[in-house]
């Protein structure tokens, strides 16, 4: 019942996080902005990665609805408090040494403390679910993960613009903002105990689902459009 949340989060807006390879083109300044921030975000982007494989972890088809709730809360609860550090990281590294660095870097902070936002009322919207009408449930999750496309695909704009020319090869460059590894089990994410609702190491980040086309933190789950619940 989880499935159609789990894929709409792979869409997800998430900054960096899968960026390969290098370049020389960037002065000093700009690699050292790009230092500065991807030191910082690093952490957050795990988090994000993290929550992300908690929320895929209970995909299966014998998920409790009282678990799936539960997991979905607190990775929503992870993932906004992510963006609002991201935000304060772009914040905090001052305006990117390019052309119109001051503008993108304010937009940049406006749409991560919006996303924030957003995921923070998702978490509000799953725990107000009714966990034991199985039925009704598994359509709030649907109603949820609907909610949750259209925050992924909207809002990207300015995320694009930081990734983009000189500072998105800086950013190449370092480690911090590069892909992360989900940790096993996603214990920070809030996922349930039981050992078999651990996130596995297939559940790495995808490449190709932020707004900058260039990461996901979210694993390769494929959503049925008549998915139910099994009683």
């Amino acid at each position: 019942m989880n499935k159609k949340l789990a894929a709409a989060l792979s869409g997800g807006a998430v900054l960096i996080l899968t960026l390969s390879g290098c370049s020389d083109d960037s002065s000093k300044k700009v690699d050292d902005w790009a230092k500065t921030f991807c030191s910082t975000a690093q952490p957050q982007f795990k988090k994000i990665t993290d929550a992300n494989a908690a929320i895929q972890a209970q995909t299966r088809d014998d998920s409790k609805p009282a678990d799936v709730q539960k997991t979905d809360s607190a990775a929503f609860q992870q993932i906004s408090d992510a963006y609002k550090a991201l935000g304060a990281a772009v914040d905090k590294a001052g305006a990117p040494p390019v052309k119109d660095g001051a503008a993108t870097q304010q937009e940049a902070v406006k749409e991560l403390n919006a996303s924030s936002v957003s995921y923070a009322n998702l978490k509000k919207k799953v725990d107000a679910l009714n966990a034991g009408d199985q039925a009704a449930f598994a359509k709030g999750l649907e109603d949820i993960a609907t909610e949750l496309g259209k925050i992924s695909s909207t809002g990207d704009a300015s995320l694009k613009k930081l990734e983009a020319g000189d500072i998105g090869k800086a950013m190449q460059k370092q480690p911090g903002c590069q892909k992360q590894t989900p940790s096993a089990p996603a214990s920070g994410a809030g996922a349930p105990a039981d050992d078999s609702a651990s996130p596995s190491a297939s559940a790495s980040p995808s490449a190709s689902a932020s707004p900058s086309g260039s990461a996901s933190p979210s694993g390769s789950a494929s959503p049925s459009a008549s998915e139910s619940p099994k009683s």
